[in-house]
C-alpha cells in the first residue's frame, strides 16, 4: 500500500512539472506576443488621383501616396510640413514615380524630440514599403527647421533637400531676433519644446540649419530653395543667403531660385526647375566629390 502511494505521489508530482512548464511556455508566448506591435491600420482613399494611406505610425498621423509605377529604386519625397499645401512638386513627382510621405509630428519646429518620430517612420518606409534608403526632403517655410535638423543627424538617408522659403534659423522665425517680424506665441512654445531653461540659451543654441551644414556638405547632398525677395516673415538674409554662402563655401552644391518682389508665398508654377534639379542631382547624395552623378 505504501509503494502504491508513493507511485500515485511520483506521478502527481511529474504531471505537476509538466503543466507548470506547459503554462509557463504558452503564458511567456502570450507575453511575447503582445510586445510585437501590431502593423497598423491604414486607411485608403485618393490624392489627386493617386491612392492615398492613412495610418498611425509611432503615435503620429502618418500619409503615404503611392504612385501608379514606383520609378527605380521606390525614390521618395519627404514632405515635412502643411501637407498638401501648394504641392505643385510633389504631384510632378508622384508622377514620374515617387512616393509622396508625411507624418504630423506637430508644431514642434524640428526639436530633437520630434524627429525622433522620423527615425521611426523612416524605418517604417524602407521596411515596409521598401522606399529607398535616402529621401528627398522638402521643407517648407518652418519644414527647413525638421528637413535640415533630420539630414545633419542623418546624412546617410538623405537624397537631396528641397525648401521653400525655408526657415533656417529659429531665431530669425519664430525668434524675430532680426528683421523678420517673428511669432512671440511660437518662440515661447519652440523654447520649451528644444528644453531650454533660459532665451540666452536659445539664442547661443549652435545647431541651427545655418550652423550645422557640416555634415550634409561631407555627404555630398545637393541643396536647391526657392525664395521670394520680398519675404518678411522669413528673410531671405537671415536664413537662405546664409546657407547658400555657408554651404558653397564647405564645396557643397545649392541652387537658389529667387521670386523677385514676391513675400512669403510657396510653390512655382510651372515647377520643372525644381524637379530637374532633384532627378538630376539627387544620385549624387553619399559619393565622392569625383564620383558624383
Amino acid at each position: 500500500m505504501k509503494r502504491i502511494s508513493r507511485i500515485v505521489a511520483a506521478a502527481v508530482c511529474v504531471a505537476a512539472v509538466a503543466f507548470v512548464g506547459i503554462s509557463a511556455a504558452v503564458f511567456g508566448a502570450e507575453a511575447d506576443a503582445s510586445k510585437v506591435a501590431a502593423a497598423p491600420a491604414v486607411k485608403k482613399s485618393e490624392w489627386k488621383g493617386y491612392e492615398r494611406h492613412d495610418l498611425t505610425v509611432d503615435g503620429c498621423p502618418a500619409i503615404i501616396v503611392v504612385p501608379r509605377e514606383a520609378g527605380p529604386g521606390k525614390p521618395w519625397i519627404w514632405r515635412a510640413m502643411f501637407f498638401d499645401h501648394k504641392p505643385d512638386v510633389d504631384q510632378a513627382l508622384v508622377a514620374k514615380g515617387f512616393h509622396l510621405v508625411f507624418i504630423n509630428v506637430g508644431n514642434t519646429f524640428g526639436c530633437p524630440d520630434a524627429l525622433k518620430h522620423w527615425d521611426v517612420f523612416h524605418k517604417f518606409l524602407t521596411k515596409e514599403y521598401g522606399l529607398a534608403p535616402r529621401a528627398v526632403l522638402e521643407g517648407v517655410s518652418r519644414g527647413g527647421l525638421y528637413c535640415y535638423n533630420w539630414a545633419a543627424a542623418n546624412p546617410d538617408k538623405v537624397a537631396c533637400i528641397f525648401g521653400d522659403a525655408p526657415v533656417c534659423d529659429f531665431k530669425s522665425w519664430p525668434g524675430g531676433k532680426g528683421k523678420g517680424k517673428g511669432s512671440p506665441k511660437d518662440w515661447e512654445k519652440c523654447q520649451k519644446d528644444y528644453h531650454f531653461a533660459t532665451e540666452a540659451e536659445a539664442l547661443a543654441y549652435a545647431k541651427n540649419p545655418v550652423d550645422n551644414l557640416k555634415p550634409l556638405a561631407d555627404a555630398n547632398i545637393p541643396i536647391i530653395h526657392l525664395c521670394g525677395d520680398a519675404d518678411v516673415v522669413v528673410p531671405v538674409e537671415e536664413n537662405t543667403k546664409i546657407i547658400e554662402e555657408r554651404y558653397t563655401k564647405l564645396g557643397g552644391l545649392i541652387k537658389v531660385i529667387h521670386k523677385p518682389g514676391v513675400g512669403h508665398v510657396h510653390s512655382l508654377v510651372p515647377p520643372d526647375p525644381i524637379v530637374d534639379f532633384i532627378l538630376q542631382n539627387m544620385g549624387r547624395a553619399g559619393k565622392k566629390p569625383d564620383a558624383r552623378a
